[in-house]
């Protein structure tokens, strides 16, 4: 079946739902039958609702978490973290050249980028290298302002209110 024709979204800003919302494009083109591929920059194998619902729909819906456990430290990454952006970069890279999916997503790409963990040209040139039937979708905070320009689609997340910020703690289902 496949994509007629590809483009490429960003979602970014500070509020909640950036990951939610390019998940939600991947359960629709699942649905439509497409393949879809989640390489998760800066997030690790725990165990999440997102990667429990991709096994379930494996192998139509694959998530790749190639972050570590546990947060980066934005102040002063580390050169692990590093290592792992660069891997994840590469596997984006591999996905696009073997065309293994419809719809690619970079989880947190954007963050990636704005810690220097991988290089925005690097991620430029793997946009200009999109096949023209293939979806692909940059997420987290922080989007460059070349991809914001190179970019079909951009939504830019705005928290007016979190619950966060009342004490709530994350919930299974909901945040995890």
């Amino acid at each position: 079946m496949g994509l007629q024709k590809g483009l490429i979204q960003v979602y970014t800003g500070d509020g909640k739902g950036k990951t939610t919302a390019a998940l939600g494009l991947g359960l629709r083109a699942v649905g439509h039958g497409l393949r879809v591929v989640m390489i998760q920059f800066l997030k690790g194998d725990r165990e999440t609702g997102e990667l429990n619902m991709a096994r379930r729909l494996s192998p139509e819906f694959v998530i790749k978490p190639m972050g570590r456990n546990g947060f980066v430290d934005h102040a002063n990454p580390s050169a692990r973290d590093m290592s792992l952006a660069q891997a994840a970069l590469k596997e984006a890279g591999r996905v696009l050249d073997a065309r293994v999916c419809d719809l690619l997503i970079l989880d947190e790409v954007n963050v990636a980028v704005s810690l220097g963990l991988v290089d925005e040209d690097a991620v430029l040139k793997l946009m200009d290298g999109k096949p023209h039937d293939m979806e692909l979708i940059l997420t987290g905070r922080s989007a460059p302002q070349s991809f914001i320009e190179k970019a079909h689609l951009v939504t830019t997340m705005e928290c007016t209110k979190h619950y966060f910020n009342q004490g709530e703690a994350a919930r299974v289902g909901i945040e995890l």
